[in-house]
């Protein structure tokens, strides 16, 4: 069943018409018959709709330097905001050392009132000096929350100054909240310092071992990362660095010496990638380990850029054993999964990537979307010169990279680069929307009001959701699987990801539970009515 144009019209006609025309642009159905079909994205979320969205800080602190293990993150803020950045993402890292291992601890300069009126400045000095003398780290990162911006506290100044006592890197990022119009803000903020005061500050000129790669926009949750690293190292590659899970300042200073970057979310860290090739010469390649497909898809494209015959053969061996492994395990949660539909709507690429998992089960994306993507990570980079620049991409600094005329060098030529290009996803990204179905729906900042109309209407089995939207699809009688940091459960990444997938949605499937539940749609209505420009009807 898909939605049709005039189901869809009747869901917006129940918002005013301003809201219903903003909304309009960011849902589309897709129609392969359309060369382009535009969707609105990286704008500001209507004032008083619900959505699932993070602020700038959480996709600065949060996502992108949290994980990283051996320096002490400081939020200078109030603690519930040091708290949802620690507590909430399961970012795993081994503890190597244990006098450099920071992340079971929350750091924060807990702002009361009285630090609101009189400034925090001191409170935060203080505590950069507590963190040293107490811990020892190698370096300080400070990230400011809302309440720093409105006051005005120097956190930069600050940082300088511990700098100078103490002689370790503070790195101060301003990223309160309301910077930018989602997490996708911090992002960017996050990777602009760690490209301009890391990444290249060692002495490092060689990697230290063959088929040297980075892994960007990997963040470990629930394992992840191990268990890509595990088939990576197998094949023969130096894993120089992670951005970020499990991830170290150590191993991101020597980034600039890795032979190719692979990105594999790619609203997170796409800048410092394309910051990468800039200054050093590091084409990126566009991967995804997520499912059997991708990851063997994956794999086999990073053997083509090395272009090594030992390498490929490596390669073939490494999927062919894990694939016969995999298979009749997949194969007995495919009886269970075939023939149903999912929505699948989570963070930035697992949007996309987890539809590949969905598939190699039988079960087909019937909605997808994304919380906070910007349109290229829908239509492709193609549309990245059309995309104009607003008031709020201008809260956050562009950092302009230059050649590193003593690093920098071609890693192919460019002849080799524009074959390669035509084989593989090289500096290249595709976008979602080219490989959803004709029919299906295509939502950007999908709020909680058009997740119950299209639940009604197209009925899935399955919803791939994040935190905060997965109790309102449970009690709609629906099963959701958590993708942000998936519960208790993970890894679901690589080939034994996928089995863990094909499992816990397999259980959610047989689980009784849902026979207890009675959707909403099948009782009345306690009230009915609509929203007009007057207001309630």
């Amino acid at each position: 069943m898909a939605v049709t144009e005039k189901q869809l019209q009747e869901i917006l006609d129940q918002y005013p018409s301003k809201v219903q025309k903003n909304r309009k642009k960011h849902i589309l159905i897709k129609d392969g018959e359309h060369a382009a079909q535009i969707i609105e994205a990286n704008t500001r979320t209507v004032p008083g709709i619900i959505t699932n969205r993070g602020c700038a800080y959480a996709g600065c602190k949060g996502v992108v330097l949290g994980p990283l293990k051996d320096m002490v993150h400081i939020t200078h803020g109030p603690i519930g905001c040091a708290y949802y950045t620690w507590g909430t993402r399961r970012n795993k890292a081994k503890n190597d050392d244990p006098s450099q291992y920071f992340l079971n601890y929350s750091f924060s300069t807990d702002m009361q009132e009285s630090d609101i009126v009189f400034g925090g400045e001191k409170k935060l000095a203080k505590v950069i000096d507590d963190v040293v003398e107490i811990f020892h780290p190698k370096a300080i990162t400070v990230s400011a929350t809302c309440p720093v911006g409105l006051i005005g506290d120097d956190v930069g100044a600050v940082a300088k100054a511990a700098e100078g006592r103490h002689g370790i890197p503070v790195l101060s990022f301003s990223c309160e909240g309301y910077k930018g119009v989602s997490q996708s803000a911090g992002h960017h903020i996050a990777n602009n310092i760690l490209m301009d005061k890391v990444i290249g500050s060692s002495d490092l000129e060689e990697a230290p071992g063959k088929y040297p790669i980075n892994i960007l926009g990997e963040y470990n949750i629930g394992g992840d990362g191990w268990e890509i690293e595990r088939v990576l190292k197998e094949i023969g590659y130096t894993v120089v660095s992670v951005m970020t899970g499990d991830g170290t300042y150590k191993d991101l200073r020597n980034a600039h010496t890795a032979e190719l970057n692979l990105v594999q979310c790619h609203r997170s860290i796409n800048y410092i990638a394309e910051m990468l090739e800039v200054k050093y010469g590091t084409p990126w390649l566009k991967v995804n380990f997520i499912g059997v497909n991708g990851t063997t898809e994956s794999l086999r494209n990073m053997a083509l850029y090395f272009g090594d015959e030992a390498l490929i053969q490596k390669t073939e061996e490494v999927i062919a054993r894990e694939v016969a492994r995999v298979e009749p395990l997949m194969d007995q949660y495919k009886k269970i999964c075939d023939g149903k539909t999912a929505f699948c709507f989570v963070g930035g690429s697992r949007g996309h990537h987890y539809q590949g998992l969905f598939a190699e089960l039988g079960i087909e994306t019937v909605l997808a979307g994304y919380e906070f993507a910007h349109r290229d990570d829908y239509e492709g980079r193609e549309v990245i010169p059309t995309i104009k620049t607003d008031a709020d991409s201008k809260n956050i600094p562009e950092l302009h990279v230059t050649t590193d005329e003593r690093r920098f060098r071609l890693k192919v030529s460019p002849e080799k680069m524009e074959e390669l290009k035509k084989k593989i996803p090289l500096s290249y990204y595709a976008g979602m929307n080219a490989e959803m179905k004709d029919g299906s729906i295509i939502v950007d900042d999908l709020n909680h009001f058009e997740t119950e109309e299209f639940i009604k209407i197209l009925k899935p089995d399955i919803f791939a959701s994040g935190i905060k939207d997965k109790y309102v699809i449970q009690k709609m009688g629906i099963p959701a699987k958590q993708l942000h940091s998936y519960d208790y459960s993970g890894p679901y990444a690589g080939f034994n990801g996928a089995v863990n997938f094909a499992r816990d949605v397999s259980m959610g499937f047989a689980s009784p539970t849902w026979n207890f539940i009675v959707p909403p749609w099948q009782d009345e209505p306690l009230l009915s009515g609509t929203v007009n420009e007057e207001g309630v009807a």
